[in-house]
């Protein structure tokens, strides 16, 4: 298949695809007239590498999984870098997710100062000014 139907079916654009084969994810492989072309197994990189990106994994972080489908595994994630990477990202998530409760802490704790001592009404601008 060429450029055009590979992003079609992946749902990316060519330029991403370019991108991917710039970054060395993505084979290139040329026809004898200059056209890219690919295959099915390409496919599934492009796959493996937008499933990875939807969970947050960053382009470099997808590398172990892509390395190991290239390799003939059944799935990106069956060889032992891919589960170290998976690791990391776990140490990365709960990190966050220990910043994230802090943070969720720090604003409810404020919610209730100021739900508990609300500001005083301000006096109408006409008294203000020396009005009745």
């Amino acid at each position: 298949m060429r450029i055009g139907e590979l992003a079609e079916r992946a749902g990316v654009s060519t330029r991403t695809l370019r991108y991917y084969e710039s970054r060395g994810l993505l084979p290139t492989r040329r026809a004898v007239n200059g056209y890219r072309v690919y295959n099915d197994d390409d496919l599934r990189l492009v796959e493996q590498i937008r499933t990875l990106q939807d969970f947050g994994f960053g382009l470099e972080e997808t590398r172990p999984f892509v390395e190991c489908l290239r390799e003939g595994n059944p799935t990106g994630d069956s060889c032992p870098a891919s589960l170290d990477v998976y690791r990391d990202k776990l140490v990365e998530l709960d990190a966050l997710i220990g910043r994230l409760g802090a943070v969720r802490a720090q604003v409810s704790a404020q919610l209730a100062r100021a739900e508990a001592d609300p500001p005083a009404a301000p006096e109408p601008l006409c008294q203000m000014r020396g009005y009745p």
